[in-house]
């Protein structure tokens, strides 16, 4: 599921912890503190996808938001702490594909970057594992031909394992892909691993193994 995705972010701490999150997602991230190099980096970097603060100093969002439509044919999420509707439509009528208001959960920015990348067809949409596939667009699950009635966070769970190409994945990672935070007690992790392995080894042997120390991962 690794897509290219360029930050454009001021903010330091933001900056860095998108990148973290889009990391720990599985995508290849650069970052940029302002738009000094925008271009050369869209030329060279060919980013599948741009986050875009819009309070840049110097040439702001909406400046290289245009630069990018003229330029790329790379997705823009336009990131900003300004609500007004007529700042939204502003970015969206320039050529934004999304507009994501700060403060944010991390886990939602993630799936407001893949669902942009899934609808420009640079994400694979069915992941296979063995004989588990893993439908994201249709939410659904199959192993061997059956079909597996999971809840939200078990899909969510399922999902970002099965996009991660048998890499071991560690429970922080998870705490804050599947629930946007990394506070949480580890057995949070624990229980719904447990939930979601009984239901895939009540049709087949068992494809989500846990590695003593590091994490879990999803392989046949």
């Amino acid at each position: 599921m690794t897509a290219r995705v360029l930050v454009v972010e001021d903010a330091e701490p933001i900056r860095t912890a998108v990148a973290i999150a889009l990391t720990e997602a599985g995508h290849d991230v650069r970052t940029l503190p302002d738009g000094d190099g925008f271009e050369r980096e869209l030329a060279a970097y060919r980013p599948d996808l741009v986050l875009l603060d819009v309070m840049l100093p110097g040439r702001d969002g909406f400046e290289l938001l245009s630069l990018a439509r003229e330029t790329s044919n790379a997705g823009v999420i336009l990131l900003t702490a300004r609500d007004a509707v007529e700042d939204r439509l502003h970015g969206l009528r320039t050529g934004a594909d999304d507009y994501v208001v700060k403060p944010f959960v991390l886990a939602e920015l993630i799936a407001r970057v893949e669902a942009v990348l899934r609808r420009m067809g640079r994400l694979r949409t069915v992941l296979a594992v063995g004989d588990l596939e893993v439908d994201v667009e249709a939410r659904a699950v199959r192993r061997g031909g059956t079909a597996i009635e999971l809840t939200a966070t078990e899909f969510k769970l399922l999902a970002f394992l099965a996009g991660r190409d048998g890499k071991v994945v560690g429970k922080t990672q998870l705490l804050t892909a599947v629930w946007g935070y990394d506070d949480y007690a580890d057995n949070l992790v624990e229980v719904y691993v447990s939930g979601l392995r009984r239901k895939l080894e009540a049709h087949g042997p068992r494809l989500l193994h846990t590695v003593r120390g590091s994490g879990y991962v999803l392989r046949s």
